[in-house]
């Protein structure tokens, strides 16, 4: 039974995939730099004499498997690479070894976990119809994001996949485990920054400047009416600032102009844009009423994450079959935000949660955090699922 089959190469293959995962997480490169990742990758598919195309948004990956009959259906499975600027805090034999550049949100493991997927997708090729192809993206972190870039270089083009899918570690669910969401799935997210002007000068005589600081923090605070009294409350939605930088200043000198960065993340694309409208209106007359200046950037990143509801479900019945019924979950919307977002656009998709939780070994934290890290017995079941979900999905 294919099934079975599947279950007794993912344990076999699984120390290999940890191996794999190890190297990685050692060696993590920040987005749009993924050069010796992206070697690394491509020298493992050519070990396994799986065909594949390099270059895609410079350093992505498109391996391609394909069965009996490999036009009788395609469809895509994808992997991202990128790791953050954190500095690992973690005392593991595989700690990063690029000093403040770590895989802190479990890229690491989707790589490797594609590997596998791709070992068990070749070794079985005879027993299916329908090709299959392997997205091993870049810069998943940094927008405007790999995925829109590997789509415009052609990812999703000769063939077109009808579905793809992907996964993501995810902390609060213990591993062996996997969470599913039809529709509406994750956040959109833009990046918002501002130059807030006025005229510097001694802190002693407030009369003669125009201060910035101030400005700033009215803008900070009249902007939180974006989200409290103008989103309709049924539409999640979140504006906050995470950095504030004076240009010059000190304790007693005020500087000439404060720069502020910041996310808005919401569910709605039609209220997504409307607000961009009023929190540049909102900015720029407070600055106005207070004598300055304020220079708004909104810089449109991730759109939000719709899985397809009829592959979800697909999806999360091969899910039940392959691990059991108590083994997947429903799980919540989520306002982070992921490029996968823009696959959703060009075709029907599932993005799914892996859990990889272990409270016993103390592997809790949370991800984009210095001591993320993962309970490694989670790649056996990713590598085996995702297999499987392949596998139904071309017979669907």
């Amino acid at each position: 039974m294919l099934k079975e089959k599947i279950k007794q190469l993912s344990k076999q293959y699984h120390q290999e995939i940890i191996d794999i995962r190890r190297h990685l997480h050692a060696n993590p490169e920040l987005s749009y730099a993924e050069h010796k990742t992206s070697a690394y990758v491509q020298s493992l598919l050519t070990k396994l004499n799986v065909p594949f195309q390099n270059g895609l948004a410079d350093t992505g990956v498109l391996a391609i498997i394909e069965g009996k009959n490999p036009s009788k259906k395609v469809i895509a499975l994808r992997a991202d690479m990128d790791a953050l600027p954190i500095t690992e805090e973690n005392e593991v034999s595989y700690k990063s070894t690029n000093e403040g550049v770590m895989h802190a949100c479990g890229h690491d493991a989707h790589t490797a976990s594609l590997i596998g997927v791709s070992k068990i997708l070749n070794e079985i090729k005879d027993d299916f119809e329908g090709t299959v192809k392997l997205i091993f993206q870049p810069a998943e972190e940094q927008a405007p994001g790999g995925a829109s870039l590997m789509i415009r270089d052609g990812v999703l083009e000769n063939p077109t996949p009808v579905s793809v899918v992907g996964q993501h570690v995810h902390p609060p669910l213990e591993a062996g485990k996997v969470g599913f969401r039809p529709g509406l799935a994750m956040a959109s997210a833009d990046e918002i920054r501002m130059t807030i002007k006025g005229k510097g000068g001694h802190a002693a005589v407030p009369n003669k400047f125009i201060d910035p600081v101030l400005m700033t923090s009215h803008i900070i605070v009249a902007l939180q009416q974006v989200v409290s009294r103008r989103a309709n409350p049924t539409i999640p939605s979140v504006l906050s600032f995470g950095k504030i930088n004076s240009v010059g200043g000190f304790n007693n000198v005020i500087p000439d102009e404060v720069k502020i960065e910041g996310t808005f993340r919401t569910i709605d694309e039609k209220w997504r844009f409307e607000a961009h409208k009023k929190i540049k209106k909102i900015a720029q007359n407070v600055a106005e009423a207070m004598d300055g200046s304020c220079e708004v950037d909104i810089r449109v990143g991730y759109p939000c994450l719709y899985n397809n509801e009829a592959l979800t479900g697909r999806c999360r019945a091969a899910a039940v079959d392959f691990l059991g019924a108590d083994k997947v979950v429903d799980i919540p919307l989520r306002m982070g935000a992921e490029d996968f977002a823009y696959y959703t656009q060009k075709a029907d998709c599932c993005f799914y949660r892996l859990g990889i939780r272990n409270e016993a070994r103390g592997i809790t934290s949370n991800l984009h955090t210095p001591t993320f890290d993962i309970d490694e017995n989670a790649l056996e079941t990713s590598i085996g699922l995702m297999s499987w979900i392949a596998l139904k999905e071309l017979e669907s």
